[in-house]
Order: C-alpha cells, then sequence, then structure tokens
C-alpha cells in the first residue's frame, strides 16, 4: 500500500510541477510580447496583456487608478512618443505561483531613453481569465 501511495503522489507532483511550467511560460511569454509591444511604440498591442476590466488595479507614482481604459490613457499621457517610450527591458527576479489561477511575479524595469533613462520595479498580479493570462494588478514604482 505504501508503495501505491508514493507512486501516486511522484505522479501528481509531476503533474503539478508539469502544469505549473506550462503555466510560467505562458505568463513569461504574454510579457514577452508586452516588450515587443511597446519596443514597436504600440501602446494598444502592449495593453493587450492587462485585463480588459474596470477592476483592473494599477498603482504608480499618483496612487491607485481603477479600470483599463484610466490605465491606456494614463500610459498616453505619460508616453506620448516614442522617445519618452524609448527601449524597454524587463527582468523577472520571481514568479511564485498562488493558486491554479494566479501567479504573483516581481520584476526590475528599464527603459533606454533619448530624453532621459528611466527604472523601477513592478510587482504584478497575474491571472487566468477565459484561457488567457492577464495582469489584473500592477503596481510599478
Amino acid at each position: 500500500m505504501k508503495k501505491y501511495f508514493f507512486f501516486i503522489s511522484i505522479m501528481l507532483l509531476s503533474f503539478s510541477s508539469n502544469a505549473q511550467d506550462k503555466n510560467e511560460i505562458a505568463i513569461r511569454k504574454m510579457l514577452s510580447a508586452q516588450e515587443a509591444a511597446w519596443n514597436n511604440g504600440n501602446l494598444e498591442e502592449f495593453m493587450k496583456g492587462y485585463w480588459v476590466d474596470d477592476s483592473l488595479l494599477f498603482i504608480g507614482k499618483n496612487g491607485p487608478k481603477y479600470g483599463y481604459q484610466t490605465t491606456l490613457d494614463n500610459y498616453k499621457k505619460g508616453y506620448p512618443d516614442t522617445a519618452h517610450m524609448g527601449k524597454f527591458t524587463s527582468t523577472i527576479l520571481s514568479i511564485k505561483q498562488l493558486s491554479s489561477n494566479y501567479y504573483y511575479v516581481v520584476g526590475k524595469w528599464f527603459l533606454k531613453r533619448s530624453v532621459g533613462d528611466a527604472t523601477g520595479y513592478y510587482t504584478l498580479l497575474i491571472r487566468k481569465i477565459k484561457g488567457e493570462w492577464v495582469i489584473v494588478a500592477d503596481h510599478s514604482s
């Protein structure tokens, strides 16, 4: 009986680990697509990584703001052209699975720009909604 329990435990851990790996790969792919969109000067494409909902939370230097459209409008205001957008690079420092549908990502961002470089850190709450991984909360500083 102990042999069967051990075998079943190993199999479950293997399946769980495999699912987690696939989720992390999908999340990294989504974040990489955002980086590419930013570097192409395309904020609308960049925003495809965010939850299209009024409950999307973005926390920046001006405090918490809610909503997809509000977040897009604030990006357009803060980065009105490619000179202000610059070239974006991101380094993921950690990805933690919180549940089967939620991950927590911590990273560092850097903008190389002609108008002056910028850098900071971010924490993202990422949720699987309708089969897609999207950012539901972003705290960037």
